[in-house]
């Protein structure tokens, strides 16, 4: 038996730098601007890279090392461009552990956006509704998050330490930039959009959550789940990047058991929700 576990780990294997910037330099050759701001658009809310202007659009393969995205609702395309006058690289939708990846390989993308000199990211979602106030098209801004999936060993900075890009042991006390979140109150404020404040809780998928599931995660202290973005979040602070987390309440919360979650109905959920963050993230970003 210990013949095959030393076997098993010899064959285990994590993206290392050089794959990093082989894709970041095949990016930076293809591109006209630095972007300065990463965003990323979950499921159903890719429509904001429709309004980057004087784009450079790359497909996910394309890019060297890059992993596809193979979920409906997640267009697989990098758009770099400007909005607002800023430098931006939107990721039109994002890749998931559930698809079949590893950790690395789903935040992959973030190494990439950290090592081509983007400092800021602002990182969206479906997400259903575990605090029975939200209702489908609330977004909610994440204020905090619990790494459930992390905490099983899913960590995506599990693996040798890439000393050039960050600490062993990376802080998460304050995940979410608190300057960038007062920014997107301000926004909400001026548009007249209720701007929940919530913690995120990040499941691994793809099966959506039984009435068991959604009342144990509301007593540990979850207000909307998904299964994206926390692992993207950890990788990003690993590289002292800034982040601003936003979730668009795609469905109820389903505590009783009454309601049947599709996706179909989160995709329907982001064409109420794609207003509203658009006008809240235009308004932040000629304020970074």
């Amino acid at each position: 038996m210990s013949d095959i576990l030393k076997k098993e780990n010899v064959m285990e294997t994590f993206i290392s730098l050089a794959e990093i910037d082989r894709a970041g330099d095949f990016i930076a050759k293809k591109i006209k601007i630095s972007p300065k701001v990463g965003i990323i658009l979950g499921s159903g809310l890719g429509g904001l890279a429709d309004a980057v202007e004087t784009p450079d659009i790359l497909s996910f393969n394309e890019i060297p090392e890059w992993p596809m995205s193979t979920v409906e609702g997640h267009a697989g395309r990098l758009v770099v461009g400007t909005l607002q006058n800023t430098p931006v690289m939107v990721m039109q939708g994002r890749i998931h552990y559930y698809e079949g990846y590893r950790m690395d390989q789903v935040t992959f993308p973030i190494r990439v956006m950290n090592r081509l000199g983007i400092k800021t990211l602002i990182v969206t979602n479906a997400a259903g509704a575990i605090d029975p106030r939200y209702v489908p098209g609330d977004v909610m801004m994440i204020n905090d998050h619990i790494s459930l999936i992390g905490m099983t060993g899913l960590n995506p900075l599990r693996g040798p330490n890439i000393d050039e890009i960050g600490l062993r042991f990376p802080d998460m006390s304050q995940a979410y930039d608190r300057v960038l979140m007062d920014l997107a109150r301000r926004a909400a404020k001026q548009y007249n959009i209720q701007l929940w404040e919530g913690v995120y809780i990040c499941l691994s998928g793809p099966s959506f959550e039984s009435p068991a599931d959604l009342r144990f995660l509301k007593i540990i202290g979850a207000d909307a789940v998904g299964m994206s973005t926390v692992p993207e979040v950890i990788v990003a602070r690993h590289g002292g990047m800034k982040v601003l987390g936003l979730s668009g309440i795609s469905n109820k919360a389903n505590l009783d058991g009454n309601t049947i979650t599709t996706h179909h109905e989160v995709l329907e959920a982001g064409k109420v929700i794609i207003p509203k963050m658009t006008k809240i993230i235009l308004n932040i970003l000629p304020n970074l």
